[in-house]
């Protein structure tokens, strides 16, 4: 783990650090694996490891997986918005 997420680690979330991370997919509101991960200050494979290691703690239907074309059209329009920013 870098320094940086290190220090992430302690401090306070907020409402706008969280709020920019949400996206709409499938017409519900998410936050992606990576983003949660950044949140968190760790990687985004820890994130996913906590989840299969304890479903109990999770809903039914909380967490899904993209498909290829949903995957395929987020990375689309991403470019696409910081295309536009420069």
């Amino acid at each position: 783990m870098t320094q940086d997420m290190s220090k992430k680690r302690h401090s306070i979330v907020t409402f706008e650090s969280v709020s920019d991370k949400i996206i709409e997919v499938r017409g519900q509101k998410v936050i992606l694996d990576f983003a949660v991960a950044e949140l968190y200050g760790t990687e985004t494979k820890e994130v996913n490891r906590a989840v299969k290691n304890n479903p109990g703690k999770f809903p039914d239907g909380w967490m899904f997986e993209l498909k290829k074309q949903e995957l395929e059209d987020l990375r689309w329009k991403n470019f696409t918005t910081n295309r536009d920013r420069t």
